[in-house]
């Protein structure tokens, strides 16, 4: 009995037992991004960068925003300003290369593919962080994903992100970095509101009310 040449389906499994740590300095990096974005911009995304440990945990340090336009058929990259940003960092960190890229927003879009295949030029493997900035299930969602490929036989069809595990801990220096910044934000946050009141109940207006 003659047999019977099968082709399978596969994706690969070189990239699932990625896994990467963020340091808070990225978050706080991207969510200044976002509220400091173009006002008809929908999201923020940037370049990731960092470095891989030994056992292979991708380490992201620090990030940068990157100008882009996009529709729901193409996206456009200011790359030239990436490339300069990128020789601007590694003049202060030349131990800190590109891991990824970032986008803001809840999880990856239609877009997110053709940008993560520009970054997968520049780097192998690279990692996409979503960082849900618009709260949308009452939390800021922070997420990461690596691209696997699905072929058939030796042709490959398709590419489909995976979600990996995040390490979001914070060293002792890190905490304490974070502590007196959120402490700093509401000590601004009293002031301009002490302001606030303080004009709002002097004012003309105010005025007016008790003459009436």
């Amino acid at each position: 009995m003659a047999s019977s040449g099968q082709t399978v389906l596969q994706f690969s499994s070189s990239s699932t037992s990625v896994s990467a740590r963020v340091h808070p300095l990225v978050i706080f990096n991207i969510c200044d991004f976002y509220v400091r974005r173009a006002d008809q911009a929908e999201r923020v995304i940037g370049t990731l960068l960092g470095s891989v440990l030994p056992d292979g945990t991708v380490d992201i340090r620090n990030s940068y925003a990157v100008p882009h336009n996009e529709s729901s058929d193409q996206v456009a990259l200011d790359i030239d300003y990436h490339h300069n940003m990128l020789l601007s960092h590694q003049k202060v960190n030349p131990k800190e290369v590109i891991v990824g890229w970032f986008s803001t927003g809840f999880g990856v879009t239609g877009g997110s593919a053709l940008i993560h295949e520009f970054y997968a030029r520049e780097v192998s493997n690279p990692v996409h962080l979503t960082v849900d900035t618009g709260f949308k299930n009452g939390e800021a969602a922070i997420k990461g994903f690596v691209s696997i490929n699905l072929s058939l036989g030796d042709q490959q069809l398709a590419a489909q992100f995976q979600e990996i595990p995040l390490d979001l801990r914070m060293v002792e220096a890190e905490r304490v970095g974070c502590m007196y910044l959120t402490l700093k934000f509401i000590e601004i946050l009293t002031f301009h509101l002490d302001m606030f009141v303080s004009t709002y109940m002097t004012g003309p207006h105010m005025q007016r009310v008790k003459k009436c």
